[in-house]
């Protein structure tokens, strides 16, 4: 069954009304903003509810769109060609502005801004733009990424091929290093000779051939003296020994 028509009389339920007062203010707001895109019409809209709150909309400025109604109404209307001109020039400058207008508006919902206005099909649009617009920015993304990746690849290829040529380089240097360090030890004058050695090998032999005079140096006894027992002695001489020894202790 089709929708039902609704009787236009003021509604008694205080709830209800504000309910529907929301829903066709939406409703308005929506339809204003269709027809200025739809018709490039400049459209200004005022609404008041019940209790004062004030709800515009304007495709270009509603201080303009209000001057250029003054200007209409109270002004008398000529048709001369300077006015015409200046007309469309007006004009014209309005268009640029509604223009610009409707792009920081896209802009806005493009960043997540001022999204209640629109609704389902304009939500779903919004999306598959924004999809569209990551989708670009990450294949754009992986080039930069492989480019650069692509650039190391040669800069690492130029230098192992830099490091080859230095090795060879350094080995070169160090076999021709060696070479010359053999040759300069070779053609090195000895500093001694075979009469040099004859002399100090005979030197070595008198300094073996001579004794060597060897002092006796005194031996230090404590404790104890000699004595020499005589061959007449009647002492004997294990006697002799131990007196001595004891003697010496008792000094």
């Amino acid at each position: 069954m089709g929708r039902g028509r609704v009787e236009l009389k003021r509604i008694e339920n205080k709830i209800n009304r504000q309910v529907t007062f929301s829903k066709r203010r939406n409703g308005l707001l929506k339809k204003a903003y269709e027809l200025s895109v739809l018709c490039d019409a400049e459209v200004s809209l005022i609404i008041f509810s019940s209790r004062g709150k004030l709800y515009e909309f304007s495709s270009t400025s509603m201080t303009t769109t209000l001057e250029r109604y003054q200007r209409c109404c109270y002004n008398p209307h000529d048709n001369s060609a300077d006015q015409n001109e200046a007309q469309s020039w007006y004009q014209e400058v309005e268009k640029l502005k509604a223009k610009y207008e409707s792009l920081q508006r896209t802009q806005r919902h493009l960043l997540g801004e001022d999204l209640g206005p629109l609704s389902m099909k304009e939500l779903q649009n919004l999306e598959k733009q924004l999809e569209g617009a990551l989708s670009q920015a990450r294949q754009r993304k992986t080039q930069i990424m492989m480019e650069q990746m692509e650039e190391l690849r040669r800069k690492e290829r130029q230098l192992g091929d830099m490091n080859k040529q230095l090795k060879i380089k350094v080995s070169l240097k160090m076999s021709s290093y060696g070479a010359e360090r053999q040759t300069s030890l070779r053609t090195l004058p000895f500093p001694w000779n075979a009469g040099t050695l004859a002399g100090t090998n005979n030197y070595l032999v008198q300094q073996a051939s001579q004794p060597m005079d060897m002092e006796q140096e005194p031996v230090l006894e404590i404790g104890y003296h000699h004595y020499n027992l005589g061959e007449g002695s009647s002492v004997p001489r294990s006697m002799g020994v131990e007196s001595n020894f004891i003697q010496g202790w008792t000094l």
